[in-house]
């Protein structure tokens, strides 16, 4: 009855984050800092997308569409 709307109902917007990777091309760095900062922004880690032969990984992100700006809205 009221305002609210429903998860089915919401906008997403999504982020992808590729984790550090040394000269091995092999994935070296811990990517912690990063989604942490990430998490700190309203994203949450849904899925992963790895390339097969290329080896490439991205992590992929997703928050209510928006979310940026009641952020920027409640810092001023």
């Amino acid at each position: 009855m009221g305002s609210r709307r429903s998860e089915s109902d919401t906008q997403w917007e999504y982020e992808t984050l590729r984790p550090p990777r040394g000269e091995t091309r092999k994935e070296a760095g811990d990517p912690k800092d990063a989604v942490n900062e990430l998490a700190a922004e309203g994203w949450r880690l849904v899925d992963t997308i790895e390339y097969t032969g290329g080896g490439t990984k991205y992590l992929v992100f997703e928050r209510p569409a928006g979310s940026d700006d009641a952020e920027r809205e409640g810092s001023s």
